[in-house]
């Protein structure tokens, strides 16, 4: 009796980090619209950009122009939060104290050591980041919310050390004599002469968020927030992800911070505390978390609110909690995510 052959074993089927949820590769169908999209915000981003160089022509006084430097500089510090807690799902209470640290890193460096600013500001964003290297790789190990309660400690003891080192940051006073930049012998110390460096600094920051959303690792940074465990499963190192960007976001917002001490030219322990970390995250989920243009909004309404409620004095902060509850309730994706929802309600299904 004659014995048919063995058929030979199929070859077997690897898988790789990019074939995980949230992680398409790049010949995929699947990567092609997110390319697209990608333009389409680049060009988006820029045709705004340019938009806002017309801020000091058209706005009625310095005031408004100061504004909008804030505006900026919070756009940079609460896209980098949306980058960790909106894409990477890690909530941050201390993000506020890394905005503090770098301010401080900064100012300290000009009026302390006469360092000049244009050193203090790289200078600020490496040792933030340093920073939260130290915090991360102890707390980033463990699921849950150990981060949250990690930078929350952080940010409390920053708090305590910008109001207890009088020598060097000036105390509960603040921190006075902070220069600001300079390009040659023109002093950048007016609003409109600040405007154009916190626009391009912003701009180069919001440009670095989109390629890193596209990159190799920003899809594995959403591959990580979807399904940690999935993703360790397929090769990803989801602690070295998470690790990276909770760096890389805490150096963005030392960037931030050391813009804003020396536009300000003066720095305050109160800017930094908890609740302003706690705000951050509000502002986040307001403008849409996990979406590219939610930053944009929040920082918007960051800005933008509290200036329009100081003649309600008391009431202020609790017209702000009752707005802010109100559009939460009323659009949980966020404001950035208000046509989705307003679609689907209209045909009578959820937004996607």
């Amino acid at each position: 009796m004659t014995m048919a052959p063995a058929k030979a074993a199929p070859p077997p089927v690897s898988t790789s980090p990019s074939q995980i949820v949230g992680a398409p590769s790049a010949t995929s169908p699947a990567s092609h619209p997110v390319r697209r999209r990608g333009v389409s915000d680049r060009m988006r981003l820029l045709l705004l950009w340019l938009l806002m160089l017309l801020v000091p022509y058209v706005a009625p006084n310095s005031y408004v122009i100061s504004l909008g430097n804030l505006f900026l500089i919070n756009v940079i510090l609460i896209a980098s939060l949306n980058l960790l807690m909106g894409y990477g799902g890690q909530i941050s209470l201390g993000h506020a104290g890394f905005f503090g640290f770098g301010a401080y890193v900064s100012g300290i460096l000009d009026v302390k050591l006469g360092i000049m600013p244009w050193i203090g500001l790289p200078t600020a964003a490496v040792l933030t980041g340093l920073s939260a290297l130290i915090i991360g790789i102890p707390a980033l190990r463990l699921r849950g919310h150990y981060l949250s309660m990690a930078t929350l400690g952080w940010n409390a003891i920053l708090l305590v050390m910008f109001n207890r080192l009088i020598d060097l940051t000036g105390g509960p006073n603040g921190l006075l004599g902070v220069h600001p930049f300079s390009i040659g012998s023109l002093a950048l110390d007016t609003d409109i002469r600040q405007f154009p460096l916190v626009w391009l600094v912003s701009l180069l920051v919001m440009i670095a968020i989109l390629h890193l959303l596209q990159s190799r690792v920003g899809r594995a940074l959403r591959a990580v927030a979807t399904n940690e465990i999935g993703a360790d499963a397929v090769g990803i190192d989801s602690f070295r992800t998470k690790l990276l960007f909770f760096v890389l976001t805490a150096g963005m917002a030392g960037i931030a911070g050391s813009l804003y001490v020396h536009v300000n030219q003066y720095a305050s322990p109160e800017t930094f505390g908890v609740n302003g970390s706690i705000l951050l995250v509000v502002m986040v989920a307001l403008g849409g978390s996990g979406t590219y243009w939610g930053p944009v909004i929040g920082a918007l309404i960051y800005t933008a609110v509290p200036q329009l409620l100081l003649d309600y004095e008391d009431a202020e902060l609790m017209l702000f909690g009752l707005g802010m509850l109100i559009v939460l309730i009323a659009v949980p994706s966020g404001l950035a995510g208000l046509p989705a929802t307003l679609i689907g309600r209209r045909f009578g299904r959820r937004p996607s």
